[in-house]
Parts: structure tokens; sequence; C-alpha cells
């Protein structure tokens, strides 16, 4: 057998790179450019996006930002009013014939002519945050926007609180010129949900982490184990690629932990009783502060807002903590007359109607709908032009 000296090897010269000059460095470049700016355009036009009467995004899209934006741009007729808000408007009890707009739509006589934008756990902060950077399309349009009075509730649901608190939809918040005390994400998570904001990319790619791998990364979704002992790690037999499949997740229509049929679908009094609130005041509201700053955004745009206030569930407010309430609500209603936005205060439903503090059920609802519709400020500015 023929031995190669030792001098001869430490001689051969070793490639092990290739150097690009700038025009195949120009190239590249422009190659990645063209795959980031098209590939989410591209996408919009493979992925199938079915939505029809009632829908609304699924509990487990809440927070695939891109797939809301794409419904205010390509799926909502320039006719029909947008309702902005929580889970009150998205309907956290209820089925998706079982919400606000579902009831207007059907009280009404005009199928699709208001739509559910609602989001589940968002919070004028969040929404605020929502409308500004994925809510775009909402230009020169009618929208209805909730005023959901429970995130004043107390100083930890207006994040007034210094000690650290998870909450939804932290990536939706002011990052860094607006201090919320109790969010607490370093600089290179804060820096990265801005990078998000700015660039379809990279909401995209979020897009695909929650639509095809249960709200994970390709890694993470790969090493998720079974649970079992000891753990297996099915995914990691699995093609990343079979998952897509290029049908955004539809609503489910029949979902068991909502509806008259769910066991979470009876009156607050069979859950909890009684409760104190600690009402913050308006002047220092964080959650207050969003909600103004939202309407001009959507008044910037030359959208007509309606803001409706509650209803909130006062059966459950008790006695020393109504007074607040209701001094914070007439603040509220001041404010919206003050500046010229047509409103309704909602009127108070029946206690066996809600579910907690600030969702009604489905006859809640059904209620709600017939109230808002025989409002005639509500009637004077659905006709206005």
């Amino acid at each position: 057998m023929h031995n190669t000296p030792k001098a001869a090897i430490a001689e051969t010269p070793m490639v092990n790179e290739m150097r690009l000059n700038a025009r195949q460095c120009a190239l590249a470049l422009g190659i990645l450019l063209l795959a980031v700016f098209l590939t989410p355009w591209l996408w919009k036009r493979i992925e199938r996006f079915e939505t029809g009467s009632d829908y609304r995004i699924p509990y487990d899209l809440s927070k695939d930002y891109w797939l809301y934006q794409r419904r205010l741009e390509d799926k909502i007729s320039p006719r029909s009013i947008v309702m902005l808000g929580d889970s009150v408007v998205w309907g956290e009890y209820v089925l998706p014939d079982g919400t606000w707009s579902h009831f207007l739509n059907e009280q009404s006589g005009q199928a699709d002519k208001f739509v559910n934008g609602g989001v589940n756990g968002l919070f004028p902060l969040a929404l605020e945050g929502l409308v500004d950077y994925y809510g775009r399309a909402l230009r020169h349009r009618k929208v209805i926007l909730h005023c959901n009075l429970l995130w004043l509730s107390s100083p930890k649901a207006d994040l007034q609180i210094d000690k650290e608190e998870r909450f939804n939809h932290s990536r939706l918040v002011p990052q860094f010129f607006q201090r919320i005390p109790c969010y607490r994400a370093d600089a290179n998570e804060r820096l990265s949900a801005i990078v998000e904001r700015e660039f379809n990319f990279t909401a995209w790619v979020d897009h695909l982490q929650d639509a095809y791998f249960g709200q994970r990364s390709i890694l993470n979704w790969t090493l998720e184990d079974d649970g079992g002992d000891p753990p297996r790690y099915p995914n990691s037999y699995k093609d990343p690629l079979a998952q897509i499949t290029f049908q955004a997740p539809p609503a489910p229509r029949d979902d068991p932990q909502r509806g008259p049929k769910s066991p979470r679908h009876k009156p607050w009094s069979e859950n909890s009783g009684i409760a104190q609130f600690e009402w913050v005041d308006l002047d220092t509201s964080l959650q207050w502060g969003a909600f103004r700053r939202l309407i001009r955004i959507l008044r910037e745009r030359d959208d007509d807002v309606f803001v409706v206030l509650g209803p909130f569930n006062e059966h459950m407010v008790a006695e020393e903590s109504r007074a607040p309430y209701r001094k914070l609500r007439d603040g509220v209603t001041a404010w919206l007359q003050e500046n010229k936005v047509p409103h309704l205060v909602a009127e108070e439903l029946p206690s066996l109607l809600y579910a907690d503090a600030s969702h009604p059920l489905t006859d809640g609802y059904a209620l709600l709908a017939k109230r808002t519709l025989a409002n005639e400020d509500f009637q004077s500015w659905l006709k206005r032009p």
C-alpha cells in the first residue's frame, strides 16, 4: 500500500471556504431579500384561508397576528363593520353562532354586516398595538370599539404593579417608550417584538409555527416528548414539511369548552360569589391611556368609531366597590362626550345571563344585540355616510 509522505500532506493546500466577490455578494443579498419580501406575499396566494359566516380567529391562533392582518386586508367587505375588542367581543363562553356580532347580523337581517374582530386575551394596551401594527387595513370604515372596564378593576389588571407579571400578547405592548412596571422582558425579546412588527417575514414565520406546529418552533416541535416515563419524542421521526397543509386552521364549529352544552356555559353565581374590586384612577390608568390613543389612531385613519361601554356585571360587585365603579364609568362617559365620540353605555344584563364579571352567555349576547340595535344613537351612527 502506497504511503504519502507527511511532508507532502502538510504541503497540500486545503480548500475550506469559498470567497465571494462584491458582485456575487450583491447577488446573494438580492436573492435573500427577494425571498424575504416575496414569500409572505406568495403564501397568501397558496394557503387556503376560509372565513365564512360568524368567523372569528381560532382560540389557538390568538397570537397569530399575521393571520389577523390577512383577514382584515383580504377577507372583509369594505361595507362591513368591524367590531374590535377582547374576549367579550370574541365570545369566551359561546360558540361562533352565539356571539354579539352573530346576533347583530341575525337581528338586523344583514348577513356579514358586523364582523367579529375580537381576539381572546386582548386588553387595551395590546389592542392598541394590534391595530397600530397589524390593523392598518382599518381605514375609511365604520368600527365598533368595545370598552371593558374589567381592565381597570385593579392595579394588576392595569399592569401597574411593580412585581413581574406574565400576561397575554406581551409582544403587542409598547416595548421601550412607555414603561409598564410589571413587564420585565429583556432587550433581546423587546427588539425581536419590534422586528416582528416591522418585517412581514418574521410575522409570517410565527404564523407557520402557530398554524402548523402547535405554537412552537420547528425545533421545539421536533423535541416535544409525549409525557411518558421514559419520555419519547414521536415528532422526531416525522417530516416537518408534512405538517404544512396550506390550509389555515378553521375555527371549530363545535367547541366542547364553549356553547350551551359546555360545562363552562353557566351563570357566574354557580362558580363564584360577590367580589371586591380595586378600581384604578382614570388619570393614572395605563389601559385607559391606551384606549384613548387607540381611538385617536382610528380617527386619524378616517375611521368612524362607535364605542360600546360595558355591560359590566354589577351583580357580582361588592357594595363598597360599586360607587368607585360608577365613578369610573361616568368618567369614561364624560371623556367620550367631551371628545364627541359616538357611544352607548350598555344597560346591565340580568344576573343569570353573565358567565363572569364581563362575559355574557349566549342569551346575554342576544339581549345585548337587541338593545344595541334599539339604541337611537347607534342607529343614527349606522345611517351616517
